[in-house]
């Protein structure tokens, strides 16, 4: 069976702070395979790489992300609350700068190497559908949409909600898609998954609560991308169960752990 990939999570979250630019590219100069990301719409339509439906975890502004626009957000500091930060002096704006989803983009095209790049689409959202509708035509705009074997870029488009999974599919038919869980509905029991959905996204707790999930999902033909796999015994427990991603907040770590 094949290494599984390592996605970093938020970029080398661990390390640095969460969605900022300079996570992501902690993540690449660490060698994981792939990145993953969250995107939320702001006030005045933009794809922002934010996790949270409200600024106060992970920035120094209050309230909703979807009631700021653009520039509201980009005076916000979304990284000094980090231990990576340090403490020598101010960080430069890739730690500190909300990321867009345009911004990453570019960063991971300009690496020059092959990336996978995970996009979740967070729900529920006042802007609903707009997610998914902006999100696909951004992609689009960047040709990403439709997949070459030997594209260097290839993006997969994830959430827990199936109904923002089958508008990927119904926007975008050859994008790859994820549905996320944490608690498994009753038909996951046959290995089964939506129609158009190829690959599931279970948590780490699920891998150890229910073993027969994996092998039920590789019977049915379907790929598993565990999340959030940090700890030295969920990650034996993953490589054990044989998946085909890691979702990790330690990129650097997990590859070692794996020879690379």
């Amino acid at each position: 069976m094949a290494e599984p990939l390592v996605f970093a999570h938020r970029g080398s979250s661990a390390d640095l702070p969460e969605h900022t630019l300079a996570a992501y590219l902690r993540a690449l100069a660490d060698g994981a395979d792939g990145l993953e990301c969250d995107v939320r719409l702001s006030r005045d339509g933009h794809l922002v790489c934010v996790h949270d439906r409200r600024l106060d975890r992970t920035s120094n502004g209050h309230g909703l992300v979807s009631a700021r626009t653009l520039a509201e957000l980009d005076r916000l500091d979304f990284g000094s609350w980090h231990p990576g930060c340090g403490p020598a002096g101010p960080p430069d704006e890739s730690h500190t700068r909300l990321l867009t989803l345009q911004r990453l983009l570019d960063a991971v095209l300009a690496a020059g190497r092959p990336v996978r790049l995970l996009i979740e689409t967070k729900h529920p959202s006042r802007y609903g559908r707009d997610v998914e509708r902006r999100l696909v035509a951004l992609l689009r705009r960047y040709g990403l949409t439709e997949p070459g074997p030997d594209d260097p870029v290839r993006v997969t488009v994830m959430s827990f909600s199936l109904l923002a999974v089958r508008r990927v599919r119904a926007l975008a038919p050859r994008l790859p898609t994820v549905l996320l869980m944490d608690l498994p509905p009753r038909w996951l029991r046959r290995g089964h998954l939506p129609f158009g959905t190829r690959i599931a996204g279970p948590n780490v707790e699920l891998l150890r609560t229910r073993p027969w999930l994996v092998p039920a999902l590789r019977a049915a033909g379907h790929q598993v991308y565990v999340w959030t796999v940090n700890e030295p015994a969920d990650l034996d427990l993953a490589l054990a169960a044989g998946v085909d991603g890691l979702i990790t907040d330690r990129p650097a770590h997990t590859l070692a752990r794996l020879g690379r």
